[in-house]
């Protein structure tokens, strides 16, 4: 890992993530999160202040950024919440099938190298009716947009964690099994990175 990738991608993540338009969409998602939760893309834990403590009996962080946990404990610390955080990616939880009720997945889909097969293993995961609650930024629906997505991918990707900006939210979760009720528009900011998606999903 080179000096940005451990120093100063954790905080530059930390600041776009923090971003009032991406914090309102924490925080209308979030607390609907209920029973066992498994976050995925814990990062640095900024949806810690927008659980509710009173709905939630355990909650699990997976994420393999390592040089993010130690912010994502802070929060854990500030929030009173207890999380038992996991240094590993989401394409091979090691967790029993149908052990969680809720899956919360916010800005993560993005940079998972398999995206497909980490959505693959929240379905199996979760427990017959469990929901998963996701919101994400990806392709967007103009085609001149998408095309500026193609164009900035490149420099995009190594400055940003690997983050892929026009990743099909849609299409990955119907190919994962699930039924989505999906909203989508562009927040604030340029249209190549903003073009969001959010929403509940279900085991279809």
């Amino acid at each position: 890992m080179n000096v940005y990738d451990r120093y100063v991608l954790p905080y530059l993540i930390d600041i776009a993530c923090g971003l009032p338009m991406v914090q309102a969409q924490r925080r209308q998602l979030v607390p609907q999160a209920q029973g066992r939760v498994l976050e995925i893309g814990m990062g640095t834990g900024r949806n810690l202040p927008f659980y509710d403590r009173t709905r939630i009996t355990r909650l699990v962080g997976v994420d393999p950024a390592l040089q993010m946990h130690h912010l994502a404990q802070k929060r854990s610390r500030e929030a009173g919440i207890h999380v038992e955080l996991m240094g590993l990616s989401a394409e091979q939880l090691p967790t029993a099938d149908a052990s969680f009720d809720t899956v919360v997945c916010t800005y993560t889909l993005c940079s998972i190298p398999d995206a497909a097969q980490a959505l693959r293993e929240m379905r199996r995961v979760l427990v017959p009716g469990g929901k998963l609650l996701f919101c994400e930024h990806g392709r967007a629906p103009d085609s001149g947009v998408r095309r500026w997505q193609d164009r900035l991918q490149p420099l995009w990707g190594p400055l940003a964690g690997g983050c892929q900006l026009g990743r099909d939210i849609p299409a990955l979760l119907q190919e994962a099994g699930f039924a989505a009720n999906t909203q989508s528009a562009y927040l604030a900011g340029p249209r190549p990175m903003t073009f969001h998606y959010w929403g509940q999903a279900q085991v279809a």
